[in-house]
Formats: structure tokens, C-alpha cells, sequence
């Protein structure tokens, strides 16, 4: 069952936050609400998103500066924020926004289908980012066990790198499905950046496990994640 990703949704009024499920919940994706910038950042201590949806205008602690304390986490500093606000004050206003870290930056009235394509987008690149850190997770058991499979694995070693190359595989072939989208909607650029960040790693990956493979010579170092 592939699990489903997480997105965090932030407004101080409860009909916005239910305008923005009924538009989300096509998704068919888990939808976390937050009522204020401190209830965001709670949410974010234990729970990975996929993006976060977030209110400009907020009593207390406004988007901006919620915002800010997402992005200095290391944790949460590499979620995607989508700003919303219901009063467009111009450039200026825009910039800030964007200055915070924000990846998109959307006036109320929004339209649905728009901004459930945006997030879709977001969450598709996040569910491939998942896969990838599971394969490599499989690749550094199979390099720390110097080929040899895992405890308590019935599987030879050769059996372990076919199933590997398998799996990634299957991720490259959708993040490369992903990519030709991109390019095609013309989407944001935060977004393309993001597709040929992953498709780098997938790259670093396949070339250490292609040198797994017998008579290709010493062990590879597997990608970073970060």
C-alpha cells in the first residue's frame, strides 16, 4: 500500500481551510490543518509534508514570518510553501513572499483546478523523493554488507542488486514522465529546479548501483540525500 502524502494546510478561518479541503480532497491525499502559524510549526516537529498551503494574513504571527521560521529549521527548510492571500498589494508584497521562501504566491479568489494542479505537482515530486530514499536505503545495506545479503535475507547477492536495479529503475522512468509534464505545462520554475534535483540523485544512484554489478572494480559511495 503506498502511503499517502501529507499536506499542511494554514489559515485562521475555519471556511477557508474547509474551501481548501473540498479542493484538495481530489487528491485523495491526507490533509492537515493548522489554525496559526504556531500551530503550523507544531504540526511540523513531527510530520514531513509534502507543501504547505499558507495564509498571509494571520493575527499573531502572520504567514511571512511563519514562513521564516519554517526555513530555518533543517528539518522543514526544503518543504515547498505556497502563500495565499486574499489582498494583492502589489510587487513589493509578491517579493516579500517569495524573499521568504516561497515557491508559488496565489491571490484569493484562487482558481481550484489551478492551484490543486500546483500542489499536485509538489506532492508528485515528493512521493518520488520517498522512493528514491528507499532505494537508497536498500543500496547502503547492500554496500555496508560488502555484498553480501542482509541478515535474515534469503536472497543472494545478485538477487538483492536485480531487485534493486529494478525498483530504481521504475523511479527513473516516472520521474523522467514527470520532467516531460513539466516541460510541457510550462510549470513553475521552483518546481522544474526540483524535478532536476531529483533526477541528479537518480543519477548518482544508478551509477553506484551499476557499479555493484561483478567485475565493475571497488565499492561506490552512495549519493547524498540532503
Amino acid at each position: 500500500m503506498v502511503q499517502k502524502a501529507k499536506i499542511l494546510l494554514v489559515d485562521d478561518r475555519p471556511e477557508n481551510l474547509l474551501a481548501l479541503e473540498a479542493i484538495l480532497s481530489a487528491l485523495d491525499q491526507t490533509l492537515v490543518r493548522a489554525s496559526s502559524g504556531e500551530e503550523a510549526l507544531k504540526a511540523l516537529l513531527t510530520d514531513d509534508f509534502a507543501v504547505i498551503l499558507l495564509d498571509v494574513q494571520m493575527p499573531g504571527m502572520d504567514g511571512f514570518e511563519t514562513a521564516a521560521h519554517i526555513k530555518r529549521r533543517e528539518r522543514t527548510r526544503d518543504i515547498p510553501i505556497i502563500f495565499l492571500t486574499a489582498i494583492n498589494h502589489g510587487p513589493h508584497h509578491t517579493f516579500r513572499g517569495y524573499a521568504a521562501g516561497a515557491v508559488d504566491y496565489i491571490s484569493k479568489p484562487f482558481d481550484p483546478w489551478v492551484l490543486r494542479a500546483k500542489v499536485s505537482v509538489f506532492v508528485e515530486l515528493y512521493m518520488k523523493n520517498c522512493q528514491l530514499r528507499e532505494q537508497a536505503a536498500l543500496l547502503r545495506l547492500q554496500l555496508e554488507g560488502g555484498g553480501k545479503a542482509a541478515v535474515g535475507d534469503t536472497k543472494e547477492p545478485a538477487g538483492l542488486l536485480a531487485e534493486l536495479s529494478a525498483r530504481l529503475a521504475a523511479v527513473e522512468e516516472q520521474a523522467e514522465a514527470l520532467s516531460k509534464q513539466l516541460d510541457d505545462e510550462s510549470a513553475d520554475a521552483a518546481a522544474v529546479a526540483t524535478a532536476a534535483h531529483l533526477e541528479r540523485k537518480l543519477t548518482g544512484l544508478r551509477r553506484a548501483l551499476d557499479a555493484l554489478e561483478p567485475g565493475t572494480g571497488s565499492s561506490p559511495t552512495v549519493p547524498s540525500q540532503n
